[in-house]
């Protein structure tokens, strides 16, 4: 287990990320995924962190299914701010207080909870002040309707001004071996303010699993194809990469999807990955890296097989919308 921030709430520190279980990474299976979060449960886990924007909707309203007779063992996590139009497609953010109140009436209702644990600010919208989009937020505290708050992919500076305003329990950012920005200030900045740090796509959104290593391996209706690091020519480079990573984690006995998170798993007690799982397998092979301790020595051959800016293509098409 570990602690989200220094008043935040203690998490196991694995959690399952449940976005791909609705979206985004070509086909799913609600059973399997029902089946997958009872039995992330059963083994411990007990963050789940899910998004209005993801199906949309259609991802809280399956957490609310799966979670219903078991809500007091897991800690539920949301996020709002990523407008969607009807086709499915971001349309823009909003940090309005009245779409953070209507937001939250919303994911309550679907997930069909009182409460929600863990409500985030999926990205920051730079046409409202932070203060306005946190003092709403503080509000639903008050009123008891979220017990923490967090944000996703906002700057230093950013973090601080919504600290201000109300304790921000945890950041949630892109981190991993292929993917080491927050290194560059922000996870700094949260040390020295007791906040806690949620790794999502720590797994370089399936590249540090080595089974893609071409476009073809992923289906049509994947949104990764639209990603910079998917298309072919950087999607090479990023495979051979990986095919370093790979070596070692032949060398260690494990595979390489648990090598990638025991290494964020040892950037700090104060990091918790959240790896997507669609089935009860890759949620077993993940839950793996709890168990492995990496040595400085084999620290130092990551850090050197993966340092920073090592992958090829950015992370989205835009990368205007992150670090605001």
């Amino acid at each position: 287990m570990r602690t989200l921030g220094h008043d935040g709430p203690r998490v196991s520190d694995l959690g399952l990320g449940c976005m791909g279980m609705s979206q985004f990474y070509g086909a799913w299976d609600d059973d399997e995924s029902v089946r997958t979060i009872h039995h992330a449960l059963d083994l411990g886990v007990n963050l789940l962190d899910t998004a209005d924007m993801y199906g949309p909707y259609t991802n809280e309203e399956l957490i609310g299914r799966a979670v219903r007779s078991r809500r007091d063992e897991v800690l539920i996590a949301t996020k709002f701010g990523n407008v969607k139009g009807p086709d499915g497609r971001v349309i823009g953010v909003n940090g309005r207080p009245e779409y953070v109140r209507a937001s939250c009436e919303g994911s309550l209702r679907r997930l069909g909870v009182d409460v929600i644990d863990l409500y985030c600010q999926h990205r920051v919208d730079p046409s409202v002040p932070i203060e306005d989009t946190w003092g709403a937020l503080a509000d639903l505290v008050r009123q008891g309707k979220v017990r923490h708050l967090a944000i996703s992919e906002a700057s230093p500076e950013t973090v601080r001004r919504a600290h201000a305003v109300h304790p921000v329990a945890a950041v949630q950012s892109e981190y991993s071996l292929v993917s080491r920005d927050p290194e560059q200030g922000l996870l700094a900045t949260l040390r020295s303010l007791g906040i806690g740090f949620i790794a999502y796509a720590p797994l370089g959104r399936g590249l540090l699993t080595g089974r893609i290593t071409m476009t073809d391996d992923l289906s049509t209706e994947d949104f990764r194809r639209t990603l910079p690091r998917f298309q072919p020519g950087n999607l090479a480079h990023n495979a051979r990469l990986v095919e370093r990573i790979t070596r070692q984690a032949r060398e260690r006995g494990v595979t390489v999807a648990q090598l990638a998170l025991a290494w964020v798993l040892a950037q700090g007690d104060d990091i918790v990955p959240i790896p997507g799982a669609k089935s009860r397998a890759r949620l077993v092979e993940n839950i793996g890296a709890t168990n492995l301790r990496l040595t400085a020595a084999e620290l130092a051959l990551l850090d050197e097989a993966a340092p920073f800016g090592c992958a090829a293509g950015d992370r989205y098409p835009d990368m205007s919308g992150v670090n605001r």
